[in-house]
């Protein structure tokens, strides 16, 4: 009779692959009923206690985007809608309910290659067709037995996106004439909540995250993020970014490209005492000496030129967001400054079109020439680094799951252990610093 040894007083209980698996189901249930992200909370929240220690400067941070890939297949049209009629077909099936002798093929594990892959160009339209005649048979089969059915809901879903539902019940292929595509259809049953966009040129199609980084002198952290579906703007993750922050007590620069600002998120930020710096400016220069006129405090009219001249009256067209400034002629026409504004001539009056946005545009042009503006580019470069290591070192590219807060979970830890590795090679340094000073 074998005898079951006690454990070794020092030995350690081996951690299971399902109590992380478990972990992550009771986190991502709890997000979807609750709308909290438990780990980006205590992640953020740790990240603090790591500046804190590694005496990081939070006053100064820098805001940076990356695509993250869904784990998912390209679909073209025909194999999308076939997708999730053959899925709807077999749950039919498994659920002891006789399909039609016409929808039996689908359920067969070579009929996929018959219909999708040994396919001539010509046959393509056709093909939609049938499909689309099929989703309509099955969707009439069900009836009210699925609607809880995850399967069944993307059918109605594909069958509105891709699909104009006729007067006779039938359905055809949506055209460019039809209107509603775009990036937020259906791309890939097996993630429903993956999205399409084109950025610099290339597709993708999955999810957009947002970094927020601090730096000190011996090292950085990065102290928020954010992840939504890549349809999201850079532009709406500031705006979110600044709408979750408390007016700071002392002024806090945020580092950004061009793609974070606007009128209405420089707006909030200066409520909230941050100052938002752009490293990059679209489109061509604006003329310098607009940024000399004088708005009055409510910006709705112009208040003086930049020699100093009330205008004779000021117009404003809320669709362009410009003002129509008239002076008179005579103080334009003896101006000093005349070659560089270079007004419209009229018969009685000269006329200059000018904007807040123009004005704010010059200003930033202007900071882009100081040494304060060298020191923040040189910071936003070592930002930008952070979505090459998560790349490269993480392989966010190549997460497990799919959807949005499953994925969302291990961009997450992903983020998490950059942090941890930041912070651990802080700790080793300053211990090589103590031994040298014991040692001198």
């Amino acid at each position: 009779m074998h005898c079951i040894q006690p454990p070794a007083q020092n030995s350690h209980q081996p951690l299971s692959d399902r109590t992380l698996g478990r972990f992550r189901a009771r986190c991502n249930a709890y997000e979807r009923e609750t709308g909290i992200d438990l780990l980006h909370d205590t992640i953020q929240s740790l990240s603090n206690e790591m500046a804190e220690i590694m005496k990081i400067d939070l006053s100064l941070k820098g805001m940076d985007s990356l695509m993250v890939e869904s784990n998912i297949k390209t679909m073209g049209r025909l194999e999308l809608l076939y997708t999730c009629v053959a899925n709807l077909a077999k749950e039919f099936s498994q659920a002891d309910r006789e399909l039609p002798e016409e929808l039996r093929h689908y359920t067969n594990a070579n009929d996929r290659n018959q219909v999708i892959y040994h396919n001539h160009s010509e046959e393509t339209s056709d093909k939609i067709s049938t499909v689309l005649s099929d989703a309509v048979t099955l969707k009439t089969l069900c009836g009210s037995d699925f609607k809880e059915s995850s399967s069944y809901q993307l059918l109605l879903r594909v069958l509105k996106e891709q699909a104009v539902e006729m007067e006779d019940g039938s359905y055809r292929l949506r055209t460019k004439e039809d209107g509603g595509m775009n990036g937020s259809i259906l791309q890939n049953p097996a993630d429903p909540d993956a999205t399409y966009r084109e950025k610099a040129g290339k597709q993708h199609r999955g999810y957009i995250a947002n970094v927020t980084e601090a730096s000190g002198e011996k090292g950085s952290i990065v102290t928020d993020y954010q992840y939504e579906q890549n349809t999201y703007s850079d532009s709406q993750f500031m705006k979110d970014a600044l709408e979750g922050t408390e007016k700071q007590d002392t002024p806090v620069t945020v580092v950004t490209d061009g793609a974070y600002c606007g009128q209405e998120n420089k707006q909030i930020a200066e409520s909230k005492n941050i100052t938002l710096v752009t490293t990059n400016l679209t489109g061509r220069e604006t003329e310098d000496i607009l940024g000399d006129f004088e708005f009055s405090e409510d910006g709705k009219t112009v208040v003086k030129c930049p020699c100093g001249h009330a205008p004779k009256s000021c117009s404003y067209n809320a669709k362009t967001g410009q003002y129509i400034v008239s002076f008179h002629k005579d103080c334009c026409m003896n101006c000093p400054m005349k070659k560089q504004c270079h007004p419209k001539e009229c018969i009685r009056v000269c006329r200059k079109r000018v904007s807040a946005r123009s004005k704010d545009r010059v200003l930033s042009q202007r900071a882009r020439k100081t040494e304060e503006f060298r020191r923040h580019t040189c910071f936003w470069n070592g930002v930008e680094t952070i979505p090459s290591i998560l790349r490269r070192k993480y392989g966010i590219d190549k997460i497990p799951v799919r959807g949005l807060i499953p994925s969302k979970f291990f961009f997450g830890c992903k983020i998490g252990a950059l942090n941890i590795k930041k912070f651990c090679k802080y700790m080793q340094g300053r211990e090589k610093c103590t031994l040298m000073t014991a040692n001198a």
